[in-house]
Order: structure tokens, then sequence, then C-alpha cells
């Protein structure tokens, strides 16, 4: 599995690429919609992230037969208490 650093490092990279093109044509319009699109994609996919490692909290000994419902509430629990 892909480390939170390398992914967020990917999605710089891709963005970066686009930005600079749009740069060297003098795209002002691109450029700021790139921004806004990074910074929105950026916070998207950390969110993602934050759940992937919550779900890779192993609870202790969960029960057989735990639905993914069950499991889903847990987690919404768990994210109230911050």
């Amino acid at each position: 599995m892909r480390s939170r650093d390398q992914i967020l490092a990917n999605l710089e990279t891709i963005y970066r690429e686009s930005y600079d093109r749009a740069r060297e044509t003098a795209d002002e319009r691109r450029m700021a919609d790139l921004d806004c699109a990074f910074v929105r994609d950026q916070l998207s996919m950390e969110v993602l992230l934050d759940i992937r490692d919550l779900f890779m909290v192993t609870p202790a000994a969960p029960k057989p037969g735990t639905s993914a419902l069950e499991r889903l509430e847990a987690i919404r629990r768990l994210t109230k208490m911050r």
C-alpha cells in the first residue's frame, strides 16, 4: 500500500505539470482553476486517507459476524468524539 506522503506527492506532481503548462502559455485563468482544484482534491484525498487509516486500525477482537454497517457506525461514533 502506498504511503500518505507518496499519494499526496503524486497528486501534487500531476497538478504541477498542468500548472507549468498553463504558466508557459500565460493562461492566468487556467492557473487559478488549477490552484483551486488542487486544494479541493488535496483535501478530499486527505479525508479518504484518514478513512483508510481508520479501517486499518484493528479494534480489540471484533465480534464474529460484525457487519460492515456496524463497523461504519463505530467509525461514526469515533469521529463524533473529536
